[in-house]
């Protein structure tokens, strides 16, 4: 007997669109507002009622999942591609050019890299993987002596994540701004005329405390509530 092919209803075919609609309108808004947008503002957007998204999606993390999962995943790409380059300091800029590139676009995507936002399954997994690429990256390129010895990945994301929340008000002015700041920042790394630093660096959980309040973003919920 041939498989039996089971006929996509109305009602299906209705909750897939809408389902569609709302991740559109969701992309939008989050790149011109960002992902802290009001839920409603999405569904009148999608032109649904906000039942109907808490219908489609739990909630904030799990739309932002899949407006974002993608893209989230194209970036674990770049950070595997990065740790393979020979020389580390080369890998390093490449990789940071790339992201800042992504944060000066999409204002959504700024906020997903430079703040705490938690239990959004692809941007935990990519966060792990970003701190783990700057790692490996800069104790590399310090083993090849193009960084300074006392420079941590601590220090590293905290300075990222300070400028790329900056860059979103510098790219209708100048949009290419970004890139004059990050290398500004880059050559901070170099050993060349380096001097002792005035305080040590982050702990990890500093840091994750530091990334949970800068810019104030709310942490998405897996429930209804906005």
């Amino acid at each position: 007997m041939g498989s039996r092919v089971e006929k996509e209803t109305p009602l299906r075919r209705d909750a897939r669109r809408n389902r569609e609609m709302l991740i559109t309108a969701a992309r939008e808004i989050y790149t011109d507002q960002g992902v802290d947008a009001p839920l409603d503002d999405i569904a009148r957007r999608a032109g649904v009622g906000s039942a109907t998204l808490y219908r489609r999606f739990a909630g904030r993390a799990e739309l932002i999942e899949a407006v974002f999962g993608d893209s989230l995943r194209d970036i674990l790409r770049a950070a595997e591609e990065a740790r393979s380059a020979v020389d580390a300091w080369v890998g390093l800029t490449a990789y940071l050019e790339r992201i800042f590139g992504l944060l000066a676009a999409d204002r959504g995507t700024n906020d997903l890299m430079t703040t705490g936002i938690q239990g959004v399954p692809s941007l935990d997994a990519l966060r792990k993987e970003n701190a783990k690429t700057l790692d490996v990256l800069l104790r590399r390129a310090q083993e090849q002596g193009a960084v300074r010895k006392d420079a941590t990945a601590e220090d590293l994301q905290f300075m990222l994540a300070a400028l790329g929340r900056a860059v979103p008000g510098s790219t209708v002015a100048a949009p290419l701004a970004w890139r004059r700041y990050l290398f500004l920042l880059l050559d901070g790394l170099r050993p060349e005329g380096s001097h002792p630093l005035p305080a040590p660096s982050l702990t990890a959980e500093q840091l994750n405390a530091a990334m949970l309040q800068l810019g104030k973003v709310r942490r998405p919920r897996a429930g209804r509530a906005d």
